[in-house]
């Protein structure tokens, strides 16, 4: 399977412009601890980082909670971030987001447009049902081994 494939393709976004209560008004509004930080070129979505809701605590809150009112998104992004190609296999994203320690990878395509997210929860259910699939196969070869002697 790849990134494309199972990403969530329900992404939500935000400039690194706009203001840090703005973050956590839309993380509140729709259930979600990390929004992708867009740059937008034309009609395309580019991401260039990601906030979450620790990110908001830690460097907002924590650091500067008399500034929140003017603090942008830009000042409290996580840098560095890790994206996965839609085309790539999932083992290879897996081994990218252990080395990196991270929870959650936006999805882009070849010119780097974003096309969704894939979080550590669907990595889990994902590697569930692969371990499923391989179990149901040792099921079927046994039972097989049984018929024939």
């Amino acid at each position: 399977m790849t990134a494309g494939e199972l990403c969530n393709r329900t992404v939500y976004i935000i400039r690194a412009d706009e203001a840090v209560l703005e973050a956590a008004r839309l993380m509140k509004k729709y259930h979600v601890g990390c929004l992708v930080v867009v740059e937008e070129r034309g009609t395309d979505r580019v991401p260039i980082a990601l906030v979450t809701d620790r990110d908001l605590v830690v460097k907002g809150m924590a650091e500067a909670p008399s500034k929140l009112e003017t603090m942008q998104v830009s000042q409290v992004m996580s840098e560095g971030l890790l994206t996965a190609r839609d085309t790539e296999w999932m083992h290879d994203v897996r081994k990218k987001m252990r080395a990196r320690g991270v929870r959650r990878i936006p999805v882009v395509d070849a010119e780097d447009r974003l096309q969704g997210i894939i979080a550590f929860d669907d990595m889990v259910e994902w590697m569930a049902q692969e371990l499923n699939d391989l179990a149901q196969l040792v099921s079927r070869e046994q039972k097989r081994e049984s018929e024939t002697s």
